[in-house]
């Protein structure tokens, strides 16, 4: 299998994983502060890698270590305010829908900070993928609600994370890069908590549950995918790619929390399939159907 369409596939896992992360976060902060949740989470998943890539992270040189440090800064700030925009909204369908904006975001911001122009098949696509991101919000016109605007925040901030991150994973180890991401984001949701949350004298065996998928699954394995999937494929690609995160994440509410899927949700997740689909078709196999 070539390179690109193993990371394509790759970054698809990614975005079953990154969904069942908002259930698993949901579940999680019903019994524990957000901020400290997401600070024992990311620690715990990068001393999970830890094992797996101490020699390469020893190795590093101090301005590599700080370059990865800033990746993780953003992520930190990106997932703090997210974790914070679910505990006070009561979507999180409308949730992902905001968030999954950042990957439309993601082309544009690499624009600006590294000069990439985005192909001309992204611009041919998005009109599609925003129109079923806009159904997939039920055609709703918003008003600023507190959650919505962490929420808008929160997917700038993402947006600026994956550019810096598809950059510096050609030259820094995959798990060196994760390990140090994840560590970052745990010490500032730590120091976060520390200064402005209460923690509960009793925490229950079912919250420690959701917390350990959280950390293995939601974030050790879903981090390390997705930085190895960036490493293979361009950053446009990559972004177009994981906006099938709203969709998986529709579907798991649906399951779990009995949230309903009307027609404009359905109409919604299908523009968002169509708009992949034209992205991934080759530009010369266009040409050949404009002059069969």
């Amino acid at each position: 299998m070539p390179k690109n369409h193993k990371a394509d596939s790759i970054l698809v896992i990614t975005t079953l994983l990154a969904s069942a992360g908002w259930i698993f976060s949901s579940e999680a902060i019903q019994g524990l502060p957000s901020a400290g949740f997401i600070g024992i989470r990311f620690i715990l998943a990068s001393l999970l890698l830890l094992p797996f890539c101490y020699r390469g992270l020893f190795s590093l040189d101090r301005k590599t270590l700080l370059q990865a440090s800033t990746v993780g800064c953003f992520l930190g700030a990106a997932i703090l305010l997210w974790i914070y925009a679910i505990s006070i909204s009561d979507s999180l369908g409308e949730g992902a829908f905001i968030m999954s904006l950042s990957m439309l975001l993601v082309p544009i911001v690499a624009w600006l900070l590294f000069k990439n122009r985005p192909p001309r098949m992204f611009w041919f696509s998005l009109p599609f993928a925003i129109a079923g991101l806009l159904f997939l919000s039920q055609g709703s016109v918003w008003s600023l609600s507190g959650s919505q605007i962490w929420f808008a925040i929160a997917a700038l901030m993402l947006a600026i994370q994956f550019n810096l991150n598809s950059h510096f994973a050609q030259k820094i180890p995959t798990l060196v890069l994760t390990c140090i991401q994840l560590f970052v984001t745990g010490l500032l949701g730590i120091t976060v908590s520390l200064l402005t949350e209460t923690w509960p004298e009793l925490i229950g065996i079912e919250t420690w549950g959701w917390l350990g998928m959280s950390v293995f699954i939601a974030t050790s394995l879903r981090y390390a995918l997705q930085t190895a999937g960036q490493k293979n494929t361009t950053t446009a690609n990559a972004a177009i790619i994981m906006i099938l995160e709203p969709v998986w994440t529709v579907i798991l509410s649906m399951l779990w929390y009995d949230e309903t899927m009307g027609m404009t949700k359905l109409i919604g997740c299908c523009l968002i399939l169509f708009s992949l689909l034209i992205y991934r078709v080759s530009p010369k196999y266009l040409l050949k159907i404009k002059t069969a």
